[in-house]
């Protein structure tokens, strides 16, 4: 079986997810390619048994790459289609029905930040565009059904968004959550913390306003633990969030609570081995791969209960999970997890727990090949 994962961005969760399946799928025996930019096989370095190929359409206005895509998807002829970002998406079921043979599978990883509000627990994220009802609930019900595709979501909230507001038939949706590579991302090495040592969390994510990285520093100002916060992570308000820093944690506090910018950080396992705790503070999402990978780490988190989160991290820990837009109910939470190591410990292990029972790339490789085999036996009748 030929599997083919089609990407038209070059970083982000869906980008590493995306890689990571289809590397899985290659060990598995499959012959599984990816189509992506040339930044994302430069940036993984490629894998071993993937088929690469670099196609690059940067835009809805690249006529030209959107055309060499198009073609590209025709000549390699894949029993599997898997679409993994929404500018492939339109793309490959737009041309599903030139490719009589193959079964076409779309991820619909989130939802547009002027829709977000419509998945259970998330915030409106950005101003609400008259187009986008246009494009992501009427357009994408029709390309779906032009494509005959089956569409997957990695979490139960999102899922809901595509049958209530997409208008998606029910049983062409299935839900299959995202998974971590538990052997890459596991607890490190146990070492006794020096004395007098703050506890060290984590964030990791985009600087980009969905994810609220101002409530992080807004709500560790408000604390009365101390705490050091990494920020792992670069984006269009690095220089604001450095400005709100500087004026929320001035030099006077700084030696009881700080939060530092590190930028992008290429590979985040060994930042949470050395870490206590993670925190994600977005005001939207569907199964974040950040979160996956602390929790795989042996990592307890302090969240915001947004979209698929209560149901990744509600199961170990409800009462650290937090409305969006409160940076006090997240000073709470936070100070809750900083002032008890033994808590930590004890989610810690949960977390991890939860991930392998639930959450690693066995059970999203294995979720998606029920989905490959549905939608090709839906393609033969």
């Amino acid at each position: 079986m030929r599997v083919v994962q089609v990407l038209t961005q070059s970083g982000g969760g869906p980008v590493d997810h995306a890689v990571e399946v289809a590397a899985g799928l290659a060990g598995w025996g499959i012959d599984s390619h990816v189509v992506a930019p040339p930044d994302v096989r430069r940036r993984v370095g490629g894998s071993a048994g993937l088929t690469w190929h670099d196609q690059e359409a940067t835009s809805k206005r690249d006529l030209a790459g959107l055309a060499g895509l198009a073609r590209l998807l025709r000549s390699l002829a894949p029993d599997v289609l898997h679409l993994q970002d929404r500018r492939a998406g339109w793309v490959g079921r737009g041309l599903a029905r030139s490719l009589p043979r193959t079964a076409v599978v779309y991820t619909l990883h989130g939802v547009a930040d002027g829709l977000s509000d419509h998945v259970a627990g998330n915030l409106l994220a950005d101003r609400r565009r008259r187009r986008d009802r246009m494009y992501y609930l009427h357009g994408e019900r029709w390309i779906t059904r032009w494509g005959r595709a089956r569409v997957v979501s990695p979490s139960r909230a999102v899922a809901d968004f595509a049958v209530h507001h997409v208008g998606l038939d029910p049983s062409r949706v299935d839900v299959v959550p995202n998974g971590v590579d538990a052997d890459r991302f596991r607890p490190g090495p146990s070492a006794p913390s020096p004395a007098g040592a703050r506890p060290s969390l984590v964030w990791l994510g985009g600087l980009v306003p969905v994810k609220r990285a101002d409530v992080l520093v807004d709500a560790v100002a408000l604390m009365r633990e101390d705490v050091e916060v990494l920020v792992a992570g670069d984006g269009e308000l690095a220089p604001e969030v450095r400005a709100l820093v500087a004026a929320r944690l001035p030099e006077s506090v700084r030696e009881q609570r700080t939060v530092t910018l590190l930028g992008h950080v290429t590979d985040p396992a060994p930042l949470l081995q050395q870490a206590d705790g993670f925190v994600l503070t977005s005001a939207a999402e569907s199964c974040p791969m950040a979160l996956l990978q602390a929790m795989a780490t042996g990592l307890p988190a302090v969240a915001t209960a947004v979209g698929g989160v209560p149901e990744v991290w509600g199961p170990v820990a409800p009462d650290l999970l937090c409305p969006p837009g409160d940076p006090r109910a997240l000073a709470a939470a936070l100070d809750t997890l900083v002032a008890d190591p033994a808590l930590r410990a004890d989610l810690g292990a949960g977390a991890r727990a939860r991930v392998l029972s639930t959450y690693t790339t066995e059970h999203c490789l294995e979720g998606l090949l029920r989905t490959y085999a549905t939608a090709r036996a839906e393609r033969t009748r």
